[in-house]
């Protein structure tokens, strides 16, 4: 995964280095600017079960900042914002991978530095017994639960 190109980031930014579950790093800029969710809309995509993102829909492109050919083939943690802890990372692994279903609020990174937050279901795609990979739906979270995932994941990092 490329390093974020800071001259694709307008305004102020802070520069962080990711370090993801497989020790691998990555050089992010965050903006601060919150991109609002996209009313009545969904949010999908499906990986791999190594993460890898397979397919996704046009919400997705729209709010991650990406084009689909960017994101096709890209782990999904490329979204990751350094505001979430690796602990929120963790349990929806060991929850998918487990068989089972995991819902959560997420705050995605975008390309250009802002964010989104959403509410966010992952399920195992499951075929003749095995886990194949995931799909993850995401729908507009409610700025009350927001707050509280902020002021939850603070508390884990």
């Amino acid at each position: 995964m490329k390093d974020m190109d800071r001259a694709q980031i307008p305004g102020e930014a802070t520069e962080y280095t990711q370090t993801y579950a497989d020790g691998t790093q990555r050089r992010v800029f965050v903006t601060g600017v919150e991109t609002p969710y996209p009313h009545g809309k969904l949010i999908v995509s499906r990986t791999d079960t190594a993460g890898i993102i397979t397919e996704c829909n046009q919400s997705f492109v729209d709010m991650s900042g990406y084009t689909e050919a960017e994101i096709i083939g890209q782990p999904h943690c490329l979204l990751r914002h350094p505001d979430m802890p690796a602990a929120a990372f963790r349990d929806l692994w060991e929850t998918v991978k487990a068989g089972r279903q995991w819902n959560g609020y997420v705050k995605n990174l975008r390309k250009d530095g802002g964010h989104y937050w959403v509410y966010a279901t992952v399920v195992p795609n499951v075929r003749n017994g095995n886990i194949v990979g995931y799909t993850s739906v995401r729908r507009e979270p409610s700025r009350e639960n927001v707050a509280s995932a902020e002021e939850q994941y603070r508390s884990l990092s």
